[in-house]
């Protein structure tokens, strides 16, 4: 990094109140990552995690990946023998150019049979009779856990999401997207309020985010957000009257090789530029499980008043909505509950095994400080009053139990 571009990266997190050695500016002021070495966790932390910022990771970051080595031609596109050879598997398949409320219908077909298909839209001038297609949330690593694929970047390594799905063993947040040019996702926010990270194995892709709140403007006057950001109709003030107030989005082209860090709450839409395959997580910990509290307390709301005429009349009417709920949205208070158990579990655990040998080391701050989100967490779901109506007899431990042990570890490690 040049002396004048560093200059620049200062004076910009001077600005944003962060200090962040080793980072210049991407295209859309937007942070840019450049050198691992000089770049630490806590830099993350300090720079993106805490105040809930967008950034880049240079291809510097995946270099070693054996994605990167094998499932790309020397020209720097898709391997399709390679992938073929490698992955006998079905594979969910999107159709970008048909409208499903807010997202793209689905259907499964074997990744033989995709790629054949992506060989012909590209012979024909990328268009097919079949639409756009794109390969998305593939569950690679469910599916072939032992393939050297990428390593994890410490930056995401507290990742409660997988942790607690991998503890179940039925499920995970880590997927692989693929398609040819022109291939893209609609205008969302990441499942939960998680986190995401991206990385392009090849291709490119163009990323339009907004940052909370930004996208209440954008909502059309029935209320419900745009499909497309990128579309003409934000521009009739009769369908959409408050769209002059939100401002233009954060605009990345992100390079093969680069890594995109998605925070909390960002809606964001992504458009491939070229044939593209990339890696995708979703992640939550310490720093965005209040959102996600947040965000399942406000879909919890949604369901009730969507289904409020019958309250009266529909027997255990709470516990349908609970139902309701988790088919909408993954998850309900019961399983969000089992959720911070298994997490504050492990970290109860690595801090008894620290105090067991006198030492408290980067696990025992990073276990101190997620049993303290966690307890801050737990402690607003215990109260609440839809909570109180799930039966939790069968809980082991009880919730207000695990509250306590909780509260004690806090006191034990702000003990001097």
């Amino acid at each position: 990094m040049d002396r004048e571009t560093r200059a620049l990266a200062d004076s910009h997190f001077r600005g944003l109140g962060v200090d962040v050695p080793g980072v210049g500016q991407a295209p859309g002021r937007v942070a840019f990552v450049s050198e691992p070495g000089a770049f630490s966790y806590a830099d993350f932390v300090r720079g993106f995690l805490l105040p809930n910022l967008p950034c880049v990771f240079s291809s510097a970051f995946t270099q070693g990946w054996g994605s990167r080595r094998r499932w790309v031609t020397p020209a720097g596109r898709p391997d399709f023998d390679h992938l073929l050879r490698t992955y006998d598997v079905v594979v969910p398949v999107a159709n970008c150019g048909v409208q499903e409320y807010n997202s793209n219908p689905k259907e499964h077909m074997t990744l033989r049979d995709y790629i054949t298909y992506w060989k012909e839209y590209i012979q024909a001038g990328y268009s097919s009779p079949r639409g756009c297609l794109y390969l998305k949330d593939w569950h690679l690593c469910r599916d072939f856990p032992v393939e050297d694929v990428f390593t994890l970047p410490v930056y995401f390594s507290s990742d409660w999401l997988n942790e607690f799905w991998d503890a179940l063993d039925v499920d995970d947040y880590r997927f692989v997207y693929a398609g040819p040019a022109g291939s893209w996702s609609p205008f969302h926010a990441d499942i939960f309020r998680s986190f995401s990270w991206s990385v392009n194995v090849c291709g490119r892709k163009k990323w339009l985010l907004f940052p909370p709140g930004q996208e209440e403007a954008l909502r059309d006057r029935h209320g419900n957000l745009p499909y497309d950001v990128t579309s003409p109709a934000l521009c009739d003030t009769h369908l959409h009257p408050r769209n002059q107030l939100a401002g233009p989005p954060l605009e990345i082209t992100q390079e093969a090789g680069e890594m995109v860090f998605v925070p909390s709450g960002w809606h964001h839409q992504v458009h491939n530029l070229d044939d593209t395959i990339s890696i995708n997580h979703n992640w939550v910990n310490g720093f965005n499980l209040a959102n996600m509290w947040r965000f399942l307390q406000q879909e919890l709301c949604a369901v009730q008043e969507e289904v409020s005429e019958w309250r009266d009349s529909m027997p255990d009417w709470h516990h349908h909505c609970q139902v309701i709920m988790r088919s909408c949205s993954g998850i309900n208070f019961e399983e969000f509950y089992h959720f911070l158990k298994v997490i504050a579990e492990k970290r109860l655990l690595v801090l008894r095994e620290a105090a067991a040998e006198d030492g408290a080391g980067l696990g025992f701050e990073q276990a101190a400080f997620d049993v303290g989100r966690i307890t801050e967490v737990l402690a607003s779901l215990v109260a609440h009053p839809d909570f109180q109506r799930v039966d939790t007899s069968a809980f082991s431990p009880q919730p207000k139990e695990l509250l306590q042990q909780l509260r004690e570890a806090v006191d034990a490690a702000a003990a001097p």
